[in-house]
């Protein structure tokens, strides 16, 4: 938990220059996330998966623009990352 607890830790004390970097990270995986889920088509269940993407990038992103606290953007930025992983992986999977 010590490694967990001092990367917030320093994305609080940083908030400035992670904040960009957070942007960018939540932005391309989401670009990456919804990319691979079209490339099955465009029915219902595609559009539910871009729903849920572009929720959770414009969420970490509007709470930044927002100026929320620094751990409910780092909250974020984290479900943001590993639902969009999450995704990205189950696609790459699918096509194998």
């Amino acid at each position: 938990m010590s490694a967990l607890t001092n990367i917030k830790n320093d994305f609080t004390r940083n908030i400035a220059g992670y904040s960009s970097m957070g942007i960018l990270l939540s932005t391309c995986l989401g670009a990456f996330a919804i990319m691979m889920t079209l490339s099955f088509g465009n029915g219902l269940l595609q559009m539910g998966i871009v729903l849920l993407t572009v929720a959770v990038c414009s969420a970490h992103n509007a709470a930044i623009l927002t100026v929320q606290k620094p751990t409910m953007i780092y909250r974020l930025l984290v479900v943001s990352t590993l639902v969009n992983l999450a995704i990205i992986l189950g696609a790459y999977l699918l096509q194998l």
